[in-house]
């Protein structure tokens, strides 16, 4: 028992004097690279016809990552682009009147209704100088002066009817058909929206982290088909002591050091955390402050994120 005890204390003094020998380099602290991941998903469900991109594979913004099948998506924009062109054209309509040719019609009416018109008033002074000297009845008389009231009626309804045939629809009309035409327009819109989400693009340029569907397999609405690690969502995030955190703010650059790394990769801190994130499990007090930690994050620049892969542990040389 006394030989165990002894072999345990020597034990201690030997780490003791390991640990003391073994001279910690100052304001370098370990840590690890994190990525914030893009996940590239559609409103829309359908299924997978295309997958442009594969694991591993570096795109540029705005280039083709996935497509859905949209026919139905196609169909309905056909469908309202239609009713637009339909709706245009009945406001048109209603804002030019009616056509040349119909106006013409009008027109060779009221002609027509001017010459009986004409003839009946030709026929009424005749028939008046005639009941005059006595040669006609008085019944006569009155049928000249009835058919010569209702020609001219006709050429005062004729004349009307070709000065509306100039005119457009009345306002509210076209009120209402201005509205049916906004409307069929925003219908055009959100067919097109809908089309659209069948067909995602890559937001930034970055690294094809995944890809989490097959060509061929249904994808629900809001499923991610690809992941996405954008260089700038590169950061590298290591915790220093209690007695370190006060002096580190944003901005201040550090430098970050990893196993097969061609070169050392310079960074900014970007985000000091104000709570302890890790506390030991004893009773607090000034003998084990030193054991209290901060989690700090920096990001590299975009041309050096590429370096750094999620999940691969660094050092970090603060300056």
């Amino acid at each position: 028992m006394c030989r165990s005890l002894q072999t345990f204390v020597c034990l201690l003094f030997a780490a003791a004097v390991l640990e003391g020998c073994s001279p910690r380099e100052n304001n370098v602290y370990q840590g690890y690279v994190e990525g914030e991941f893009v996940y590239l998903g559609s409103s829309q469900s359908g299924k997978l016809t295309q997958l442009w991109v594969a694991r591993g594979q570096t795109v540029k913004a705005s280039a083709p990552v996935f497509t859905l099948e949209s026919v139905d998506e196609a169909a309905a924009l056909l469908q309202a682009q239609q009713q637009l062109a339909a709706m245009r054209a009945q406001l048109a309509d209603i804002q030019t009147g009616k056509r040349a040719p119909e106006v013409n019609v009008n027109k060779a009416q009221l002609a027509q209704a001017v010459a009986n018109a004409r003839k009946a008033s030709l026929q009424l002074a005749r028939d008046e100088a005639q009941f005059r000297v006595g040669g006609i009845a008085k019944a006569q008389l009155d049928d000249s002066r009835s058919t010569a009231d209702a020609t001219a009626a006709q050429v005062r309804e004729l004349s009307n009817q070709v000065e509306v045939a100039r005119l457009p629809g009345r306002s509210q009309q076209i009120s209402a058909q201005s509205a049916q035409v906004d409307s069929a327009r925003a219908a055009v819109e959100q067919a097109q929206w809908k089309l659209d989400q069948k067909r995602v693009s890559a937001p930034a340029e970055g690294l094809v982290y995944d890809t989490l569907y097959r060509v061929g397999e249904w994808v629900q609405a809001g499923s991610p088909v690809v992941q996405m690690l954008p260089p700038p969502n590169v950061k590298v995030r290591f915790f220093v002591p209690e007695t370190v955190v006060g002096g580190l703010a944003p901005g201040r650059a550090l430098t970050i050091y990893c196993d097969g790394c061609a070169t050392d990769v310079s960074a900014k801190i970007t985000y000091v955390s104000s709570s302890v994130e890790y506390t030991p499990p004893v009773i607090y007090s000034n003998e084990n402050r030193a054991k209290l930690v901060f989690m700090i994050e920096a990001r590299p620049c975009a041309a050096d994120a590429v370096k750094l892969h999620p999940g691969q542990p660094v050092a970090v040389r603060l300056q």
